[in-house]
């Protein structure tokens, strides 16, 4: 095998790893705030990839164009969805928190269907279309786009939360809930802020999916298993360590289809998954619970 097909390969890791860790980032931000796990997660992935379709299919509007559009939509679905439904069961038993967060997955993927059906569908061309050479290294443009989006949406969120009061009371809210509501922060703003940033992050990663990859009512569940995978090994909670991990999956998933075949790239996946939970079940750089 060629040194090129490998370095290729890598790149390739590389760059879904990005968008991995970006669609994982807002799931780690409404566990680490919340401590609920969102099985819904990937339908806003999926509700991001038909807010670009159906504004590049009716108003030729370019995905990459319309990304602030997307996320505005995305974090107000999220925050909508705290408010109607999750903020009914913050303080109920966890096993509550999971049916509601998989029942919404399953309604948000009915109404999907109901209204645009199984088909898949495919945005066209656009912007970033076509490939790039690289040392003689053939990329798809889309695909280099969308891993520099995550980067800069990733940064964006890291110092949000780092130089910003609000990324500050986030932090807080996440650290001690009971005491950040002794110093004045109010919790349910906050709850309502991480899911309303959590379904943007997905949104988003949804709208650079969509200049490469099909878009249909299920597309999300192809994406949060392994965002669920990213979440453990970086550590819930983590931003950094979203990003980390989600490099990392990403690299092992190509390059073990390489070696072994595309059929055990899933399997090498759930294997790392399992063996994080064995031997560091708080991640790379998550904290002992």
């Amino acid at each position: 095998m060629s040194s090129e097909i490998i370095l290729q390969t890598l790149v390739s890791g590389i760059l879904i790893g990005l968008i991995y860790a970006l669609v994982a980032i807002g799931l780690t931000m409404i566990f680490g705030v919340m401590d609920i796990v969102n099985f819904s997660h990937g339908e806003f992935l999926m509700f991001g990839m038909y807010s670009s379709f159906w504004l590049y299919a009716l108003y030729a509007l370019d995905p990459i164009f319309t990304l602030p559009l997307t996320a505005l939509l995305l974090f107000a679905l999220g925050v909508a969805v705290y408010r109607l439904v999750i903020s009914k069961i913050t303080n109920a038993p966890m096993l509550s928190q999971i049916f509601t967060t998989f029942g919404l997955m399953i309604l948000f993927r009915g109404i999907a269907q109901f209204l645009w059906k199984p088909d898949f569908r495919t945005v066209g061309q656009s912007s970033v279309s076509g490939t790039i050479s690289i040392a003689g290294i053939q990329i798809g443009l889309p695909q280099v786009t969308a891993g520099i989006g995550a980067i800069v949406v990733t940064v964006g969120i890291y110092f949000f939360l780092t130089r910003t009061r609000a990324g500050a009371a986030l932090e807080a809210t996440a650290a001690d809930k009971e005491a950040a509501r002794l110093m004045g922060i109010d919790s349910q703003k906050m709850f309502a802020l991480a899911w309303g940033i959590g379904a943007a992050c997905a949104g988003m990663a949804g709208a650079l999916l969509s200049t490469f990859f099909p878009i249909f009512p299920e597309v999300g569940a192809n994406f949060i298993l392994i965002a669920f995978v990213v979440v453990n090994l970086g550590g819930f909670g983590s931003v950094v360590g979203a990003l980390i991990a989600g490099i990392l999956v990403g690299v092992i998933e190509v390059m073990g289809g390489l070696f072994l075949g595309p059929q055990y790239k899933l399997a090498i996946v759930l294997a790392l998954f399992l063996t994080v939970l064995m031997f560091r079940p708080q991640g790379l750089m998550g904290k002992v619970r």
